[in-house]
């Protein structure tokens, strides 16, 4: 009989209850001055008074309706809780609607999820556009307990549910010269209000990842969460997590996906290179310029836990960069 062995990273999914804890979480305030990144970190504890009770942050929360929740995929474990759903929908990072994270929920709601397509275009056989529906529909959906990792060392645990990216990119069939794969996100200046205030950002946002790391069985199409849509603050209706990196490489609310040859300009290295690479592994022995990133703080808790290199999916992603 064959013995999968478990990995380091992984707990009995009985082991991954969920939900329901009080909100903290590093908040990250960002502006630019001239064109150059003058980021500001400022710490934040459970007393904080955060903008939103409980009830009106549910109001945000897509109801379940089919084809949600999907078939949770158990080879994808946890070593810690699930990060409580209101805790992750108070609070996130969507420079888009504002820098003030637990705000954001309160500013989207002019933004129109429906309907959308996501086109595919450059080095591939087979260009196309597909709709939300078409994800939901025409491809194989699941659900995975993944780590979440951002750059400023918070972290969470969350359900995703969505499209492996690999299954997503072999219906465009990419050529033999598309070494990366370039995600483009939306910009609705009428809907998003960060957009217009925040002018010396270049949008739309716009990330990369190489070919390789696309192709990896844990790059996702994720268009749900705690086994129901995407809530807008989330990045609905579709968006792009990548476990082993840094939060900043899954874009959100992605409208345009191109094949490419040469590596491409991301959002976050163009402005920063120094403070945010293109790769973005999650690396406890590298800091960032201003902060370390030996240990991570998981929202919601408050718990301090060592980080783990590649966030704890090393025996999946290591050979990539070797």
């Amino acid at each position: 009989m064959l013995i999968r062995r478990k990995r380091r990273w992984e707990i009995a999914e009985s082991a991954a209850t969920d939900e329901r804890s009080f909100l903290s979480r590093r908040d990250f305030l960002g502006g630019l001055a001239l064109g150059v990144g003058a980021l500001a970190v400022a710490g934040c504890d459970s007393k904080s008074p955060f903008r939103g009770s409980d009830h009106e942050i549910l109001a945000t929360i897509p109801p379940r309706r089919p084809p949600f929740p999907f078939a949770r995929n158990a080879r994808f474990g946890l070593d810690r809780k699930l990060t409580d759903e209101l805790v992750a929908a108070r609070y996130n990072n969507f420079y888009e609607f504002s820098t003030e994270k637990d705000r954001i929920w309160q500013l989207t709601d002019r933004f129109a999820t429906h309907p959308w397509q996501i086109e595919v275009a450059g080095l591939c056989a087979k260009p196309a556009t597909f709709t939300v529906d078409d994800l939901l529909t025409k491809f194989p959906n699941e659900e995975r307990l993944y780590r979440h990792r951002c750059v400023e060392a918070w972290a969470m645990a969350v359900p995703w549910s969505g499209v492996p990216l690999s299954r997503f990119l072999e219906r465009v069939e990419p050529s033999f010269d598309a070494m990366y794969v370039r995600f483009i996100s939306f910009n609705r200046p009428k809907e998003a209000p960060g957009i217009d205030s925040q002018p010396w950002y270049p949008w739309p946002y716009f990330e990369a990842l190489r070919i390789d790391e696309a192709m990896n069985e844990l790059a996702m199409l994720v268009t749900g969460v705690y086994g129901h849509a995407l809530p807008k603050q989330h990045g609905a209706p579709v968006r792009l997590v990548v476990p082993w990196k840094y939060g900043y490489k899954s874009a959100k609310s992605i409208v345009r996906i191109e094949l490419v040859s040469e590596q491409p300009r991301t959002f976050w290295s163009d402005l920063e290179p120094s403070e945010y690479d293109f790769l973005a592994n999650v690396n406890p022995a590298v800091p960032h310029p201003r902060w370390s990133q030996a240990s991570e703080r998981l929202i919601g808790t408050l718990e301090t836990r060592k980080t783990i290199e590649y966030n704890g999916y090393g025996a999946e992603v290591r050979a990539l960069y070797e």
